[in-house]
This record gives structure tokens, sequence and C-alpha cells, in this order.
């Protein structure tokens, strides 16, 4: 008998942007379609950096998952008269047309626009795309605790800080994404253990793991806030 909700029934697609090694990517693609992240296929994997291992594990995977290279200087390069700006829309239309459900920042090594957040929040329509009938959520992992070490480096900031006995504890996060960095509602954020006098090597272990385990839980938060799927509609 045909199901009489599509909709019910059809797969949460998640995008993931990333720029380096992918382990967070991983996390997410193990995941999928498990009870930790039900009824959910990664249907992009877009990346920053053309040699970024994260885009071997996508294309790797069983089923393979696309993947997509945007970098920032080559795309300038290629485009004379284009801006930062025009780099981060060129970014949210190719994320737009794999009509994600959701879409993850997992060690994406370059600031969020206002303009890409725009074309998320059904703000701003892209020329020859379609207005989107509702926002799609953006997340993004971030190893410190809220309000504590925001932009880069926050790993190594953090752990020299509390060496030093300038903080009492060290934590990673997932949050939404607004356009002040690492400043958008936490969805989740965790404690990581860190130890006087140890190596940044063992707090980055110890860290690394409890990300894995954060990011699914937040995806999945996203995702069922999505009811039913954007994607309802879209092909498979």
């Amino acid at each position: 008998m045909e199901d009489p909700n599509p909709a019910a029934t059809s797969p949460r697609r998640l995008a993931v942007l990333i720029s380096g090694a992918g382990t967070n990517l991983q996390a997410l693609i193990d995941a999928q379609n498990t009870s930790s992240l039900p009824n959910t296929r990664i249907v992009l994997v877009l990346s920053n950096r053309k040699n970024a291992r994260g885009l071997i594990r996508a294309s790797t995977a069983l089923p393979p998952i696309p993947t997509a290279y945007l970098g920032l200087q080559p795309f300038i390069k290629s485009n004379p008269g284009k801006t930062r700006e025009d780099y981060d829309v060129e970014v949210a239309r190719i994320v737009l047309r794999a009509k994600p459900d959701a879409i993850v920042c997992a060690g994406w090594m370059h600031i969020v626009s206002e303009g890409f957040l725009d074309v998320f929040k059904g703000t701003r329509v892209l020329e020859g795309e379609e207005l989107l009938a509702r926002e799609v959520p953006v997340i993004n992992i971030h190893p410190a605790l809220f309000g504590q070490f925001d932009g880069a480096h926050a790993i190594e900031r953090g752990f020299e800080a509390f060496q030093k006995g300038e903080v009492d504890e060290l934590g990673v996060m997932v949050h939404r994404v607004v356009k002040e960095v690492d400043r958008g509602e936490p969805l989740i954020q965790r404690r990581v253990e860190v130890v006087k006098g140890e190596a940044i090597e063992a707090y980055e272990e110890r860290l690394h793991k409890v990300e894995w385990e954060i990011i699914v839980e937040a995806t999945r938060i996203v995702l069922d806030e999505v009811q039913p799927p954007l994607s309802s509609d879209a092909s498979s």
C-alpha cells in the first residue's frame, strides 16, 4: 500500500561544510540512518580546501556522498571584481541546490557571512533560485564553552589559559550560527577534563571524542525541528 504521507518517510537531508581532516564529518557519516541520527542522509560535503581529507571520507563512504570544492582565493582570481561576499553567496548557491534540511559547519575554517545566512533564513533569494519554503538551520561546532574563546585557535588559547590558571574549566559546544562569530545559541555544550601539566595532545584527544558525540546529538536536535522535511518532495 502506498504511503499516504511521503514526507513522514523522506530522509532528512544534511549538508556538511568542512576544511580539513573531517573527523567530525566521519562521526556524522557513521551516525546517519542509525538510532543516533535516524532517517537522515548526507547529500553534500563542501570544502573550501581542495586537499581536505574530509572530501575523501565523503567520496569513499558507502554509498558515496556528493562533494564540492570552492576555495576563496581561486574564486576571487577567476572572477575579477568579485568579493568575499560574492564567494559566500556562491557557496550558499551550491549548498542550496543540494536542498538540505539542515547545514552543519564541521570544522569549516571560514567565517559564515550574513549574506550566506540570509539565503537560508529565506530573506534573500538568489538569482535563478527558488524562494525557500522555510528557514534552514545552520549549526557549528566550536572547541570552547559559550563566550569563552571565540574565533580561531580556541583549543590552544583555552589550554594555555587553563595552564596559567586564568580559567577553571574548558569544553566544547555546538551552536546555531549567527553573524557574530561563535555567539549563536548553544544547542549543546559539554565540559572536557583538562589536567595541569599535561600535554595539549592529551587534552585534544579527549576533546575530539566529545566533539564526535555532540555534533551528532545537536544535528539530530535541529533535524527533529524540521517537520516535515523541507526536502519531502526533493529527488533522491
